[in-house]
């Protein structure tokens, strides 16, 4: 007698899985309110499509980890400033949050982090106005070669929203 297992029943199990840590984010700002969302991933910043959200608030609140997972690159751009580039557990999702006025101390790349961890600081760095400081929060999901520069945007608007609402 032969057994024969089918992947494809297995398939949905494995996507709900891959995509779990998108659903169960936190607040990237503790005591986020839902009207200080805006959805503007849409929007032309500089001649290019945002693919982000900006979270104003004031400069040195905590940014926290909005999932577990690790930190896969600390970068400083010339758009970005001080930037973080964080895997999910998976290595499904890449969450870069930017602008930051520093990092989190004894953070560094390779760290493993869990959901709510202080990862850095709002700020204003970059090509940020200096008296505007937030956070610039965007999700990509990542290719198969889990580049962290490379990956397809994902509107962070409804899972913030989603966010929010859980943690009340």
């Amino acid at each position: 007698m032969r057994l024969c297992v089918s992947i494809a029943g297995l398939l949905p199990v494995f996507l709900a899985a891959a995509s779990y840590s998108i659903l169960e984010m936190t607040p990237p700002i503790a005591g986020l309110a839902l009207a200080s969302l805006r959805d503007t991933f849409e929007e032309v910043h500089s001649g290019h499509r945002h693919e982000a959200i900006d979270i104003l608030a004031p400069r040195g609140t905590p940014v926290r980890a909005v999932v577990s997972g690790t930190i896969r690159k600390l970068f400083l751009s010339k758009p970005g400033g001080n930037t973080i580039y964080q895997f999910d557990e998976m290595g499904v999702y890449c969450y870069y949050y930017a602008h930051l006025n520093g990092y989190a101390s004894g953070l560094r790349e390779g760290m493993r982090v869990e959901r709510g961890d202080i990862v850095g600081f709002v700020g204003s760095t970059g090509n940020a106005d200096a008296r505007t400081p937030h956070l610039h929060f965007a999700i990509f999901e990542l290719g198969p070669e889990k580049l962290w520069w490379k990956g397809t945007a994902v509107d962070p608007y409804p899972f913030l929203v989603a966010a929010v609402k859980r943690a009340k």
